[in-house]
This record gives C-alpha cells, structure tokens and sequence, in this order.
C-alpha cells in the first residue's frame, strides 16, 4: 500500500516557529497522529493525560472502554475487612525502557510523588504507602472505595526513577508502556517507538509521530491529505467535509464530556442563585448545539451527559431557555436597565469577563454566541481567549468570574473522583468555586467511601440534584468526540473516556 509522505513538510511548517526539529517517517510501519493538545512537560502532574493515552506510561490500575477496572501494572488487588488497608500485587517480569525493573519501590515513589501535588488524589485519605514485598500496601485514615479508580487516573502514571533528576524534577518521559520516546519535541510532537520488550501484546505498530496541531483547519488539512492517518478533534465545518471524502473514515463517539460555563459563585454578582438561574436561562442551548457543534442532540439539558451512566439523571427537570425569565430573576435581584440597555445595580453595570482558549474550536464560537445571548438580558460580556492555564490560575487567585471549557467525567473509571475533586470541600481548578455546599461534600464522601449500590445511589440523586439546582457550573453542550481514520488503518477503536488512542491495537492492512 502507498502512502503519501508530505507529513514532514506539514509538519515542519507547524513547527518551523518553535525551531523544533523534525524527523522523516518510515511508510508501512509507522502511524502519524495528530490532536489539539500540546505537551508542554514530561510531569505526570502535567501532561500525564498525553503520557497514558500514548501508552507510554501506565498505571497499577486500567480500565477499559466501559469504566470496568482492569489489571494494569498491577495485577489483583484487595482491601481489609474494615477498608482501611489496600493491597496491590504488582505484576512480575516488567522492565521500565531503560531496561531497569519496574518494582514496589518505583510505584511507591510516584505514587508518593502524585498524593503530594495538587490533583486526583488530593481528596483521598491517604495515610501510607508502603511496600510488602513485591505488593504495594495503601493505609487510608478512613474508608475509601474508589481508590483503584483513582489509581487509574492519568496523574498517577508510574514514570521510571531515572525519569527524575537529582533534585526530583521530571526530565525525561520513562515507563513501561508498548511506546517508548524516540524524541521529544516539547511542546508540539513526541516521536515514538515500539517497545519490544514490552510485559503485553507487542504492537504491530513500530512508530508513531505525534504531532499537536492547534487549529481545527490544520488537524482537518492533516487528515484530508492523508498527512496524518489518524486525527482527533475537529470543528463542524472540518468534520463535514472529512465525511464526504473516500479515502477518510469518521466517526463521533458521544462522551462522558461537557461544556460548561464555571461561575465563580463567590463574586457579588452571582452569589445569589437566581442570578446563576438567570444566566442559565438565558442560554439557548438547541441554537448552539445545532448551529455550532452541528450535533443538535448534544444539547444539554443537565450537567451528566447520558454517556456517565447512573450520573445522568432523567428525572431532572431539563434545563430550558427563557429570556424573559431570565430578565424577571434579574429584576427581582434588583437590577434595573441603564441607559445603553446594560444592567445597573448600585452604581455597578452588570459588565463581567468570560475566559477560555482556542484549543477546542467550538469554544470561542460559543463564547460570541454567549455574548450575544446574554447581552440580550442586559449583561455585557468580555470575552478573553488565551491559554488554558488561565482558568485553573483565576480559581486559585480568586480572579476568575465567568470560565467557558469542557470537562471529562470519565478521567477515572469511577466518575467519583473527578466529581469529588470538582465539588467536595472548596471545589477544584475545574469545578465548582467558592460554592461549598454541606450536603453535597458529605453525600459524595460517603459515595467514595462505598461501594454498595443501595447507599451510593440515593446519594448521587441527592448530589446530582443540588449540582442541577444550583447551578455553580451551567452546563451548556454535552460532548460529540470526533475521529478521522485513514483507509487501511485497522483495529482503531476510540476510547469514549479518551484514556487511551489504542496504539497498541492499531495496524496497516496489507
């Protein structure tokens, strides 16, 4: 089979600016891949996401494609009859690409490492990590079920010691994955190599060009000159033309992902509920869905997507759009019209800043739309697009008053550790801020606690409940997940929790 090699001037043109240098592909056994996300650091706490999905680092625990926990790098785990003590066997015979073994002492160290640094494991109660032989033993100060589900998640990747210098900081990206670094091309490409001696199925695939296009037009360029054999994420307009070419398979996989306005509930504007109802109701969400994801069932009438299972409640009121209701709650919060149509209370205009980035195509595109929609209200909204990282910054400096972004519910198996991170106590860089509510913080403890259905499920209805109602995050979209596949590629299979790009799987047809 022949296959086009302009991936290298594609490439080089995308990389030009950055002075990264660019290595020619191989044709039969090699596989360009291309998505939005740049990886800007080789720190599980950081890029971790790219590190798992390119299977280049792995976790004690996986999981497949449904959420169910799998053996990974370790085999079988237990916990004591008081849940107070986990046991993790790990898996004998795994060597890290360097050629040193992976052992007790390396999963302690990262997984020490990882407790230590804002994340997934911050609302688990850890106590020690120790090692009994070639088991790794967790003591928690209180039961905690969800902790294999945690230890799925992309920040608590196992990186080879060698992967830290002298002083403990990450410097190179060492794992026992079926990929290992060939090269690094911080932040725009990794290229990567098979790992022959790896503990699993050896891929058929023997390297993979990984390439971080920013723009939609670009990915979709990549992928209709055959450039890129397999591409993710693309604007509608992209996606649309990609359908009607021969050669190009696609495919949009719903997710357990959506878009979301976080509001910063602390800010005297949105403190009071009716005002996040405002701003909720306000929102034609059938308008944006179908004219701008091009996907009108992906409008979303709660914040769960149906793709996150027994977190999606259909008994919820959905949410609706009502302008004139939206203008009621206002003027009952004492709002009144000012002169160029903007809100004025108390000398203040209702004038706020929305942020989000570039990353994810459809994101701007809604944020102008939210500008129009909301405008229509009397609210008048500047719209800031930057990078990412300004978000998680205006959580943590308080600065932050109105954020537009898209949020993964299935980061782990169990979707109890992101929602714990996102809305227990004080909230997260991509959850709830400033909206600290008792009831919540305690039904999701206890759900993370057990795992027994007949306590955990009333739980979560209460929760999901209080979340809808309350509105800290207004839910706007849920997330189509799309795909380009270049004719011959065999064995893809698109993860919908989008922990992995199933390199592993992948080969060319003869």
């Amino acid at each position: 089979m022949l296959r086009k090699q302009s991936w290298l001037a594609t490439w080089l043109a995308a990389l030009v600016l950055s002075g990264t240098p660019v290595a020619a592909s191989d044709t039969k056994d090699t596989l360009n891949l291309a998505s939005a996300w740049e990886i800007t650091s080789v720190d599980p706490a950081i890029s971790g996401f790219a590190l798992q999905r390119l299977q280049i680092q792995e976790n004690l625990v996986d999981a497949d494609s449904e959420g169910t926990l799998r053996p990974g790098l370790a085999t079988e785990w237990s916990t004591s009859d008081d849940g107070l003590t986990w046991r993790f066997t790990l898996r004998e015979g795994v060597s890290f690409h360097d050629g040193t073994p992976f052992d007790a002492a390396a999963a302690i160290s990262a997984l020490q490492r990882a407790a230590a640094q804002p994340g997934i494991l911050e609302n688990a109660p850890l106590g020690d990590i120790s090692a009994d032989g070639n088991t790794v033993v967790i003591t928690l100060e209180k039961p905690f079920a969800a902790l294999p589900s945690l230890l799925a998640h992309a920040t608590t990747i196992i990186p080879a010691p060698a992967s830290f210098d002298a002083d403990g900081n990450p410097t190179e990206a060492i794992g026992t994955g079926p990929f290992k670094v060939g090269e690094l091309k911080l932040p725009l490409g990794i290229d990567l190599v098979r790992f022959d001696d790896y503990w699993g199925e050896t891929p058929s695939i023997a390297k993979v060009n990984y390439l971080a296009a920013g723009r939609a037009e670009t990915r979709a360029l990549l992928a209709e000159s055959g450039e890129a054999d397999l591409v993710f994420g693309f604007d509608p307009a992209g996606f649309s033309r990609l359908q009607s070419i021969d050669n190009v398979e696609t495919r949009a996989v719903p997710i357990p992902r959506a878009v979301m306005l976080k509001v910063n509930v602390g800010h005297p504007f949105f403190a009071a509920p009716e005002a996040r109802q405002a701003l909720s109701l306000a929102i034609d969400r059938d308008g944006i869905a179908a004219g701008i994801t091009r996907f009108p069932e992906a409008a979303a009438t709660q914040l769960f997507p149906p793709a996150l299972g027994g977190w999606h409640d259909t008994s919820l009121t959905p949410l609706a759009y009502d302008p004139e209701k939206a203008k009621e709650l206002l003027a009952g919060l004492g709002w009144t019209e000012g002169e160029d149509g903007i809100l004025v209370k108390d000398g203040e205009r209702f004038a706020i800043q929305l942020r989000t980035f570039p990353d994810r195509p459809e994101l701007p595109l809604m944020a102008t739309a939210l500008q129009d929609q909301w405008r229509a209200i009397g609210i008048e909204l500047d719209v800031s697009v930057a990078n990412y990282s300004e978000i998680p910054a205006g959580h943590q400096d308080g600065s932050l008053e109105v954020a537009l972004y898209a949020r993964n519910y299935g980061l782990t198996p169990d979707p109890i550790g992101t929602i714990l991170n996102d809305f227990g106590t004080g909230g997260g860089d991509w959850g709830a801020m400033n909206w600290d509510t008792p009831n919540v913080s305690e039904a999701l403890e206890t759900i993370a606690e057990t795992a027994d259905d007949a306590v955990r499920k009333p739980l979560i209805a209460e929760a999901t409940a209080a979340i809808h109602n309350g509105l800290p995050l207004i839910p706007i979209t849920w997330y189509m997940h799309t795909v380009s596949i270049a004719e011959g590629l065999d064995g893809v299979i698109v993860d919908p929790r989008q922990r992995t790009y199933g390199l592993e799987r992948i080969s060319w047809a003869d």
